[in-house]
């Protein structure tokens, strides 16, 4: 076990520890142990483990209450029914009493230096600054030491989700905190259960807002294993929440579309592919998008993304 450290004065009285490590779990408690045991080799200690179980069949209460009487580290379990990750998020965020707002998935781990790291990015910026910006991203490496997705154009990239991917076409894996405040401001639409909600929809909305610092440093373990939620699988079963994702695309970022017009034509595409798998009618799709740009790009994408729905061309397509 480290040596406890010195809680850190905080600015905000509000919270106990800088951050909240969160997890949301649904079963699969056989993996939980990866981020139990990244947490307990941290070489920074001013955080708490927030665990929130969504509806899981399996006793990942026992589990967790077995580390609790270890007592390395501040543990907290809340059981909730089954609506989704995204919705096991929002309680996270409202139980969280850190500062800084840190997602690590049920299956996944992290280095030992990893909320060192992290602190050291987000001091570095400068107090002046600090209001303007929200998060710090970093890589993420697979099992075997592997990078996994593209690295930053900078060593210390100061930009946003939208920038980095529009502009700088950055994709794959990422890993990073959010301010617990900014997040209250952003929740995940509460009115969609039991369905894989993008979690673009929310950092994009928080990228016209807030910046982020994003460092070419790995510190998350992706562990590569089989086919996720919101990667592949059913494309009826993720249909309800790609489709509000490229939505937002075609009503929210148009000014995005002559630095990468390709990537919103997509969005088109994949916008008529999900609504004909929810059996949206045509006249419907229409009647969503509220901008001229996007009205035209999904007129164009409209046979293209029929074609998709009828062929499965999810994978080619990506979204």
């Amino acid at each position: 076990m480290q040596e406890k450290q010195v809680e850190p004065l905080l600015t905000d009285s509000n919270y106990q520890y800088l951050f909240t490590v969160f997890t949301a779990i649904y079963n699969r408690g056989y993996k939980l142990h990866r981020v139990y045991d990244s947490l307990k080799s941290q070489t920074y200690r001013s955080f708490e483990w927030l665990v929130v179980d969504d509806g899981s069949t399996e006793n990942i209460r026992e589990l967790v209450e077995k580390w609790q009487k270890e007592n390395l580290f501040p543990i907290r379990y809340f059981y909730k029914e089954n609506g989704g990750k995204h919705t096991a998020f929002n309680r996270g965020v409202m139980e969280a009493k850190g500062q800084l707002f840190l997602n690590l998935d049920s299956d996944d781990g992290c280095i030992p230096q990893a909320l060192e790291r992290f602190k050291d990015h987000w001091d570095a910026i400068p107090a002046e600054q600090k209001e303007q910006f929200s998060a710090v991203t970093c890589l993420c490496q697979d099992q075997h030491g592997n990078l996994v997705g593209q690295g930053f154009p900078f060593d210390v990239t100061d930009s946003n989700a939208l920038e980095i991917y529009y502009k700088y076409k950055v994709t794959g894996e990422k890993w990073g905190f959010h301010r617990t405040e900014v997040l209250k401001k952003f929740p995940f639409p509460e009115n969609i259960k039991k369905t894989y909600i993008p979690e673009s929809l929310v950092w994009n909305k928080i990228a016209k807002k807030y910046k982020t610092r994003y460092v070419n440093e790995a510190l998350r373990t992706f562990w590569i294993e089989e086919i996720s939620q919101g990667h592949g699988g059913n494309p009826e079963r993720n249909a309800l929440g790609r489709r509000l994702a490229h939505l937002a695309v075609l009503n929210e970022e148009n000014d995005w579309f002559i630095v990468s017009p390709w990537l919103f034509f997509r969005s088109a595409i994949n916008y008529s592919r999900n609504c004909f798998h929810l059996k949206i009618s045509i006249l419907k799709q229409w009647q969503a998008i509220e901008t001229n740009l996007g009205r035209i790009l999904w007129t164009i994408a409209l046979p293209a993304g029929y074609l998709a729905y009828r062929l499965g061309m999810a994978g080619i397509l990506k979204g």
